[in-house]
């Protein structure tokens, strides 16, 4: 096995340039009826007679992946039947929504899923305005939130993480003789998911986001000096009014004391560890370091983190980036990385990447002894976190996307303006950190494999020794 921490240095290192997309990219009508095709094709294969997918504002992009919208702050429902017909399930502000859907649907208003107190001018029960969209006696019936549930010890189809108001309302309506079952996998499954590989224009859709959050996160780091606040510095992650998939954070010293997430008007100090995190649709990026110049301004007890913690944690994220291939499996992944970074001696608890896309984990091939294989159109989050006792966190997450000869030619062809992004983004990462790439690796990242240990070096960071 390579010796991946002999190979990193710290050294004086050019930051990258900016790479952020100047504008959005939607989704097409090709795309978005390939996107109901997929998933008709999905419930033929689970013999399903119906399919309802709930979204709500947290938790709404297996809703959108059919919709092209997701609930602002309502809830709501729809309900695919397996020859295409559909309906939308909507509460009283979101009921205007069904006009902008991308898929064709009967609007049904259904005034439980408004916000409490609003006017339920209905005179059917909830059941009854689920049966309106066609579910009866004897269906097999999917339901699909956000989560599939993978425990040894359950039956998961039988866990659902929809509101208790919904399946109840499902089964009295399919009785006894009907069958009622967790469907989230039909999107997501890391595996055989609708929704676990983007065409070109999904590609080009999400990378907008992915390359905004890494920009952000660069901004901050550029920006932070000590005197300066949480708040200040966390201003500059938002951007152009664009949703958030995961809780904004930057936070230095202790996080989250008195159980505040958020960031607030917490001074940065010399010595402090510090933690900053922007997601947004496409895309999350993570840098966590101490806020030094160098090894002497460390508290002494944590005096090595370089050494102890920093370079073998940028040595396991080079082993990631330089290995993740078209072929490989999950299982090898995570075996790659445990033999870099040993989970014993390092901490880390989740899976070594994952896949992405509107919410920032959709699911994950890598963990042990997974056989599923990485394959194009896979977008997928570096996602390593060493955790020892009494040291800050070293982390640096960002996404790149598999793309295969012919997706790479069409991407290059339809968008080539994100072509040459990613090209520039794979030239710095070759040339100017020295981290080797398979050619199917697309970087959607500005700051991919950028990370300085000592926040206030803004010169330094690690990179790749030349051999």
């Amino acid at each position: 096995m390579m010796n991946y921490i002999e190979r990193i240095s710290y050294k004086e290192v050019p930051a990258p340039a900016d790479t952020t997309a100047a504008k959005s990219v939607d989704l097409i009508d090709e795309t978005m009826q390939l996107h109901k095709e997929k998933m008709i094709e999905q419930m033929n294969d689970a013999e399903l007679d119906v399919l309802l997918v709930y979204g709500d504002r947290e938790h709404g992009t297996n809703f959108g992946y059919l919709t092209g919208f997701e609930p602002r702050f309502e809830e709501a429902l729809l309900v695919l039947h397996s020859d295409g017909q559909a309906y939308l399930l909507l509460g009283n502000e979101s009921l205007r929504m069904n006009q902008y859907s991308r898929i064709e649907a009967e609007a049904i208003h259904v005034p439980h899923f408004s916000l409490p107190n609003q006017p339920m001018p209905t005179e059917k029960t909830f059941t009854e305005l689920i049966a309106s969209a066609g579910v009866r006696e004897g269906m097999r019936v999917g339901i699909a939130g956000w989560k599939m549930f993978t425990s040894p010890n359950e039956d998961n189809q039988q866990l659902f993480d929809t509101p208790y108001f919904i399946v109840n309302a499902v089964k009295e309506l399919v009785k006894d003789i009907g069958t009622v079952i967790n469907a989230t996998s039909l999107f997501i499954h890391p595996g055989t998911g609708a929704r676990i590989l983007m065409n070109a224009n999904e590609i080009a859709h999400y990378e907008f986001g992915a390359s905004l959050a890494s920009s952000r996160i660069l901004r901050v780091l550029d920006q932070l000096e000590p005197g300066k606040t949480e708040m200040e510095l966390a201003d500059g992650l938002a951007a152009y009014g664009q949703p958030n998939n995961v809780q904004t954070i930057c936070a230095t010293g202790d996080r989250f004391t008195n159980a505040v997430v958020a960031p607030r008007a917490k001074k940065v100090e010399v010595g402090d560890k510090f933690s900053v995190t922007v997601g947004y649709r496409g895309g999350l990026t993570n840098r966590s370091a101490y806020v030094v110049s160098s090894a002497e301004e460390l508290p002494e007890d944590v005096s090595d983190y370089i050494d102890a913690i920093a370079k073998p944690y940028y040595a396991a994220s080079v082993a990631w980036y330089e290995n993740v291939r078209i072929g490989m499996t999950g299982g090898d992944m995570y075996e790659l990385i445990e033999s870099v970074l040993p989970k014993s001696r390092y901490g880390w608890k989740l899976n070594p990447g994952h896949l992405t896309a509107g919410e920032e984990w959709m699911s994950s091939p890598m963990y042990p002894n997974s056989e599923i294989k990485l394959v194009s159109g896979m977008m997928l989050q570096m996602d390593i976190i060493p955790s020892i006792p009494g040291y800050g966190g070293a982390n640096a997450e960002d996404g790149i996307v598999l793309a295969d000869e012919e997706l790479r030619a069409e991407l290059s062809e339809r968008y080539p303006e994100l072509w040459g992004r990613i090209q520039q983004r794979r030239e710095y990462m070759i040339h100017t950190l020295g981290i080797k790439l398979h050619p199917e690796v697309l970087p959607m990242s500005t700051i991919n494999g950028y990370y300085r240990p000592y926040l206030l070096n803004k010169k330094y960071a690690f990179a790749v020794k030349k051999q």
